[in-house]
């Protein structure tokens, strides 16, 4: 199972099969904007292997943070 994270588009190459730089935890990581004609620099997206799923809102980003945050707390020590 893949686990789709909310990030921030940072730029957007645009043509045929339009690219974008997120910022994915602090780090810089290209995906295809493709399913999402309609994102701009600065809209949160839902990345799922290399691909952006769905622009979403800040409140949807928060949620989604502290559902992963509440998720690490409970991960058994290896």
């Amino acid at each position: 199972m893949c686990i789709a994270f909310p990030v921030e588009i940072l730029d957007i190459t645009p043509g045929p099969m339009p690219m974008g730089h997120v910022d994915h935890a602090g780090e810089r990581v290209s995906c295809c904007l493709a399913y999402v004609p309609e994102a701009q620099i600065g809209d949160f997206v839902i990345v799922q292997n290399g691909f952006a799923m769905d622009v979403i809102d800040a409140q949807s980003v928060a949620e989604s943070l502290a559902a992963f945050d509440e998720l690490a707390g409970h991960v058994p020590a290896a």
